[in-house]
């Protein structure tokens, strides 16, 4: 684990690890497989609420009906606030492209300038998921067999978790945070490397 800044542990995995999404591969199915919709930070649902009415119409009958029913989120088996989903499995703001691919209708509203908010930072984050805790906060890396394939590309390229995530982590913590992850992850894979080189020499 690394320390950056006073409250953030980050894992090594997110470090060591790569990773890249494979849309052509994977066809976006993070966005309608799980057990549960995707976890919502303090003040997202509020941000959600404000988007709604942009994206409402181009939501699927389901979707619509799920949010008429409970809202556009609920709470989790864990106790964690989480977007709403249909049929236990489909984010109620997926929709597919002219290509089949599931994407986010959020993002949709935001690329094309009908929205000042992305989607929420866990969406943002994938495959880095924050657990809070009360006097730091772990980043960790979560491994999902759906994404094999970004982790096959992420390999090929040679780009590393905390790399493929910078715009949401600048996002998430800040750029002075960022530089300084970047900073220690370079001076940790030097360290492996080098622990590693004198190793191989006995």
């Amino acid at each position: 684990m690394l320390q950056i800044g006073d409250n953030t542990i980050v894992s090594l995995n997110v470090v060591e690890r790569h990773f890249c999404c494979n849309l052509k591969a994977c066809r976006g199915i993070c966005c309608v497989e799980g057990d549960a919709g995707a976890p919502l930070e303090p003040g997202e649902a509020e941000e959600i609420r404000r988007v709604l009415p942009i994206v409402y119409d181009e939501m699927t009958d389901e979707a619509r009906a799920v949010v008429d029913r409970q809202g556009i989120c609920y709470t989790d088996q864990q106790g964690e606030t989480v977007i709403s989903i249909v049929n236990d499995k489909d984010c109620i703001f997926a929709y597919h492209d002219a290509d089949g691919c599931c994407k986010c209708l959020l993002e949709k509203a935001y690329r094309s300038g009908r929205s000042r908010w992305l989607k929420p930072i866990s969406c943002h984050l994938y495959p880095i998921r924050l657990t809070h805790y009360p006097t730091f906060t772990a980043v960790n890396y979560h491994e999902w067999e759906v994404c094999a394939d970004a982790c096959t590309l992420g390999q090929s390229i040679q780009l590393p978790v905390y790399k493929f995530l910078r715009e949401p982590l600048i996002r998430c913590f800040g750029k002075a945070w960022y530089d300084e992850l970047e900073l220690v992850a370079r001076q940790w894979m030097l360290h492996k490397q080098k622990k590693q080189h004198k190793a191989g020499k006995h």
